[in-house]
């Protein structure tokens, strides 16, 4: 089994390619040791001490590093780690019941104003046709939060969360789109 890598606009993320499905659909992000628990092989990735973040993408697995980690040190382990979860057709997640995943709540989701269900849905049009999939072509992912008031709310998962360039990703490409395709979309903020 052969596992590509490429790099990501992030230094400290790695985007791995094992040349088949990751989730059947949507992606997990896990921030922390105790997220990934759900899950395996994050869990072993988390194992290896220098991860600090795992994503989970349709076909690619991000991997970030804690900083002054080098990647020429952690890469082969984290090649060994993947090659044999997906060598042996392990499971992604862990087996039991829908009680003994914690799927971790998002705090930071705004209530939409009923009123604005026509501008929050070409807002998540753009966001899921346009923006996605580019931001999953550098292993990462850009999910919906609110919109309130012309500002859109916005989390960036994978290798997009903490990367250096996110903020100009942000102002630069997907506000500009936003405010271009939807007038009333002002700002984007992380969160």
């Amino acid at each position: 089994m052969l596992i590509e890598t490429e790099l990501t606009p992030n230094p400290a993320t790695i985007k791995f390619l094992p040349g088949r499905a990751v989730m059947g659909a949507g992606t997990r992000d896990f921030a922390t040791p105790e997220e990934a628990e759900a899950s395996p092989l994050a869990d072993a990735l988390f194992g290896l001490g220098d991860v600090v973040g795992v994503f989970f993408g349709g076909d690619f697995i991000s991997v970030t590093i804690a900083p002054g980690s080098e990647w020429r040190d952690v890469k082969p382990d984290v090649l060994a780690t993947l090659l044999e979860h997906f060598s042996a057709d392990m499971p992604l997640f862990a087996t039991g019941s829908a009680a003994g995943i914690a799927v971790p709540v998002e705090a930071e989701t705004f209530n939409d104003d009923p009123a604005d269900a026509e501008i929050v849905e070409q807002i998540r049009e753009l966001i899921d046709t346009r923006v996605r999939p580019a931001v999953a072509n550098d292993g990462g992912d850009i999910v919906y939060r609110g919109f309130d008031k012309g500002t859109v709310y916005l989390k960036m998962q994978g290798a997009c969360s903490g990367c250096p360039s996110s903020s100009a990703t942000l102002k630069n490409g997907i506000e500009q789109l936003l405010k271009h395709y939807v007038p009333e979309v002002t700002e984007v903020r992380a969160v």
